[in-house]
């Protein structure tokens, strides 16, 4: 989607161990989904007793710009991690693809200039599929990996394609060149249901549309501005009018399916009397022409789940603030890398329309994120609402976060930095001849377990080609399926957002949250040959957490997902 890529800060310390090489694989043992403890760890570190392991450590003592204090592989199959204040979301952070693990001795010999074409485009992990080729511009070659310490893929071959107009996916789909496509066109609803040779499957990831202030832009550096706009925009007629069956007007900025999301008081009702009350007041009466003021309405022209009619919707947005409000609008459309950059630098001046879905099923996925004193995306930030959000983000304990959620969101409601519209509802489609085919709540569907009738080769088909195969430092969508399929993490959600554990057998929190001690599977194979150990997990963090590291290189050096959950180690403000 759309991710913010921060400002990356210059190095300063780094401390790590020497590792030794890895021993022979023993036979692989079963898989095992162990729920995560809840019971304090254990205080005692291991001993490192394989003969001529030599342990990895990184550590950040200063804890100045990063949440991790340190990561060390105790002995061959175990990590601990020490955060530097207590961070009740770590687990499910690190499910995201960013944090899959690669081999040591694969990111040691490609992390560098010389050779980060092959880690941007030739990925190793221990996931069921392994690359075979990425043809360029045409489509991107998997091959079941044999030696997969799971229950192997059901295809031998996987490939992905792609295509950016969803009527040509679904003619793909249609013909049978194709087996399962992404982001079914609302409109195409209809015909997918309709056809015998196809099932509609809906995707559920949380998600949120809005239009967006940024506050140190005239009128809008004015509450009553906002909260005039808040209630004089009917939401309700966007949603019925331009999202698929199944999208919710927004009451609340997180989605009420992630926990602690809708405390507090719900959005404004749609009052057009009340919001014309409040421009009068704050000084913007009708002149003879009926306007009250000119302002600009910003977005980019990309089909997402928050938003998949976005041309339509500004047009409807302008439409309602001239005729319920007198507010003259014009609107832009712009490049998408440039409106990104623009709007989340809180560099437009005017209303802009932007979203968000859910990287990990936590409240502060959605809250902590967009409403932090680090964001300029509504230009100053809002103490009342990132001061309750600091602390409610170091409580373990859902139901004593829960005050502070609510403090937030209520300030939210009252200082009006946007307006939440819609929780969009989508739907991928299928070949009705693919066994288990199913829509994934985050990320890409576990495309291993799917079983075309008499088809050896799976054929996927996306909106658009990855930019890279290096997770750690990409954030489009496309970029993290692929990696999904041949890099896996110590922990995983399942296709229902259940958070299991996957290259862990097992982790322990501590009571605060602050310790986290995971222990690994053994005997898990990498795709060039190696097995897992404890070293791979502590390089691979440290290749995109640590800013002094000389592993930490990637596509573009920002790092975005890695800076915006954690912080990075050993790095300047």
């Amino acid at each position: 989607m759309r991710r913010l890529v921060w400002v990356l800060f210059f190095a300063i310390t780094l401390s790590v161990g020497l590792a030794a090489c890895k021993k022979a694989t023993p036979e692989t043992p079963a898989p095992t989904e162990a729920p995560a403890a809840e019971e304090p760890a254990a205080t005692e570190a291991p001993a490192a007793e394989a003969e001529g392991f030599q342990p990895l450590v990184v550590t950040d003592e200063s804890c100045k710009t990063s949440k991790i204090k340190a990561i060390e592989a105790l002995d061959e199959y175990t990590v601990r991690f020490t955060l530097c204040k207590p961070d009740p979301a770590f687990l499910a952070k690190i499910a995201f693809q960013p944090f899959f693990i690669r081999p040591q001795e694969w990111i040691e010999a490609n992390a560098n200039e010389a050779n980060r074409e092959i880690l941007l485009t030739q990925p190793v992990g221990t996931g069921p599929y392994k690359l075979e080729k990425w043809y360029r511009g045409d489509k991107i070659v998997f091959k079941r990996f044999e030696d997969y310490w799971g229950e192997p893929a059901k295809t031998e071959t996987l490939v992905f394609r792609w295509a950016k107009e969803g009527a040509q996916r679904l003619l793909e789909l249609q013909a049978g060149t194709a087996d399962y496509i992404t982001k079914v066109s609302p409109d195409d609803f209809e015909t997918v249901k309709n056809d015998p040779n196809l099932v509609l499957l809906p995707v559920k990831n949380p998600n949120v549309f809005y239009i967006a202030f940024i506050n140190t832009v005239k009128p809008f550096d004015d509450v009553r501005v906002r909260k005039a706009i808040a209630m004089g925009i009917d939401r309700e007629r966007i949603v019925k009018n331009y999202y698929p069956e199944g999208s919710e007007v927004a009451d609340f900025f997180t989605p009420c399916v992630i926990e602690n999301g809708c405390v507090g008081e719900p959005w404004y009702s749609f009052d057009p009397e009340a919001a014309n009350a409040l421009l009068d007041e704050a000084g913007f009466p009708k002149n003879e022409e009926g306007v009250r003021f000119e302002t600009k309405i910003y977005y980019r022209d990309v089909f997402r789940v928050y938003l998949p009619e976005p041309g339509k919707v500004a047009v409807e947005i302008q439409n309602q603030l001239w005729e319920n409000l007198g507010i003259k609008a014009e609107v832009i459309v712009m490049e998408s890398g440039e409106f990104i950059k623009k709007s989340t630098a809180g560099e437009l001046d005017g209303l802009y329309l932007l979203g968000w879905g859910a990287d990990y099923l936590h409240v502060t996925n959605f809250l902590d994120f967009h409403f932090s004193k680090k964001n300029p995306q509504w230009g100053n930030p809002y103490p009342e609402i990132y001061e309750p959000l600091e602390k409610a983000a170091t409580i373990a304990n859902p139901e004593e976060a829960r005050p502070y959620y609510e403090q937030a969101n209520n300030a939210i409601r009252e200082l009006v930095p946007m307006i939440p519209v819609a929780h969009g509802a989508a739907a991928d489609a299928a070949r009705a001849d693919v066994k288990n085919a199913k829509a994934a709540v985050l990320g890409p569907p576990e495309l291993w377990t799917f079983e075309p009738a008499g088809r050896d080769t799976l054929v996927y088909l996306k909106a658009a080609e990855p930019i890279s195969l290096y997770c750690a430092d990409e954030t489009d969508g496309e970029s993290l399926d692929a990696c999904k399929m041949v890099t896996e993490g110590l922990y995983q959600y399942t296709a229902d957002g259940e958070m299991v554990p996957r290259l862990a057998e097992k982790c322990e929190v501590n009571e605060d949250a602050t310790v986290i001690i995971c222990y690994l599977r053994k005997g898990v194979k990498f795709h060039d040959g190696t097995t897992l150990d404890a070293n791979d997990v502590v390089r691979t963090f440290d290749a995109a957490l640590n800013a002094a590291s000389p592993y930490h290189v990637g596509n573009t050096g920002a790092f975005a997902y890695p800076e915006y959950f954690f912080g990075l180690m050993n790095s300047e403000e």
